[in-house]
């Protein structure tokens, strides 16, 4: 299931708040809570998991609350539908299954930035870039980036991630590509390393 990001919803009643400062406010608080636990659980290092289980237990009941809030200022007609408060109520309600799916999954981030942070560098430099080569040079270029990006996250440095694998990747079979994906090379590494220590 596709899973939904509460930064964008927040940001809507964040741009809400001089027109309806005070159920923006509401919101905000209870936004400033769910963000407060993911921040604890970030600087704990807990797994999937203990995530999962914390947002079960505190996550879970902040959001409800929202939900309930938002279907009675709808129900009610509060604020006009095309009002910046009547957008980010319907916004909301919109994306709200999405928005739940990660707190059953502590893979999952509460939202999306880290993604948008890390392909900024890309969207703000695709204009120059619009004619670096032949049509296929856009996919090849998302592939090349993704595996970049893959490797920054794992601590990997890029540059030596891929001088080995394209050195490998002529005798490899179709079985050992699996083997070849940051996440494995650099369990393989690591083992390497560990071998080479005892």
């Amino acid at each position: 299931m596709l899973a939904g990001c509460l930064a964008h919803v927040r940001r809507k009643f964040y741009e809400a708040r001089d027109t309806a400062p005070q159920v923006a406010g509401w919101f905000l608080t209870h936004f400033q809570h769910l963000y407060a636990l993911e921040a604890r659980l970030r600087h704990a290092r807990a797994g999937p998991k203990l995530r999962a289980a914390a947002r079960a237990s505190q996550s879970q009941p902040v959001l409800a609350r929202m939900r309930r809030a938002l279907v009675r200022l709808k129900t009610t007609h509060r604020f006009l539908p095309r009002s910046l408060m009547g957008k980010a109520i319907d916004y909301a309600l919109r994306q709200w299954p999405a928005l739940l799916v990660f707190l059953a999954d502590g893979r999952l981030e509460i939202d999306n930035n880290l993604i948008e942070n890390a392909i900024r560098p890309t969207a703000i430099g695709k204009k120059n870039w619009l004619f670096i080569g032949e049509a296929q040079a856009g996919e090849r270029s998302a592939i090349l980036y993704t595996i970049i990006e893959c490797c920054r996250r794992r601590g990997l440095d890029p540059f030596t991630y891929l001088r080995d694998v394209f050195t490998r990747l002529p005798s490899a079979t179709n079985w050992q590509v699996k083997d070849l994906t940051p996440e494995a090379w650099a369990k393989s590494q690591q083992r390497t390393e560990l071998r080479a220590i005892a």
